[in-house]
């Protein structure tokens, strides 16, 4: 459990700028998602809840929504950073990584999908699915479908970095 937390921390410090289409609600939950990284406190619990609340009710309307999955891997996945692990919760962070999956099975062209398809797959060791390897092949994918997107490069940069005794993982600003 520690270990899928820790993941869901690394890919989402850069999810938060992934928007696949989706309905407004899923959109809005994203938005929620990328505002609490602004927000401190109670102020950030609180985005973070809205977005997840309107997350669901977006998966409720449509559950094909690849947006509306993306937006509860955000904001289920940035809870649980928040929160810590909770007793009451212990698979909070395995649900988020469902999302992800879901996500993927419907936006499989996404950028922003496969760059945190890809990031999840470096992180998560591979006692839990994790595989340097495809998830250098996904954010190759995500790199030929949107050259300058940011979070895969930063992420694949770190990758090869890390197999060639580099530092790891250096998100720009404003990425």
């Amino acid at each position: 459990m520690l270990v899928a937390t820790a993941v869901l921390l690394g890919v989402l410090a850069g999810a938060a700028g992934a928007v696949p289409a989706g309905q407004p609600a899923s959109l809005d939950a994203l938005a929620l998602c990328r505002a609490a990284e602004r927000l401190e406190g109670a102020a950030r619990r609180q985005s973070l809840e809205r977005g997840l609340v309107l997350a669901r009710a977006a998966l409720a309307a449509d559950d094909r929504d690849a947006a509306a999955h993306f937006a509860t891997f955000c904001t289920l996945g940035r809870l649980v950073q928040l929160r810590g692990l909770d007793p009451w919760r212990p698979f909070e962070a395995f649900r988020a990584l469902d999302e992800l999956e879901a996500a993927v099975r419907l936006a499989p062209e996404d950028p922003d999908v496969m760059a945190a398809k890809g990031a999840t797959l470096l992180l998560l060791p591979r006692l839990l699915g994790g595989d340097p390897g495809a998830g250098r092949a996904w954010l190759r994918r995500a790199l030929a479908r949107d050259p300058h997107h940011c979070v895969a490069s930063a992420y694949l940069a770190a990758a090869e970095s890390d197999a060639a005794g580099g530092d790891g993982l250096r998100l720009p600003d404003g990425c």
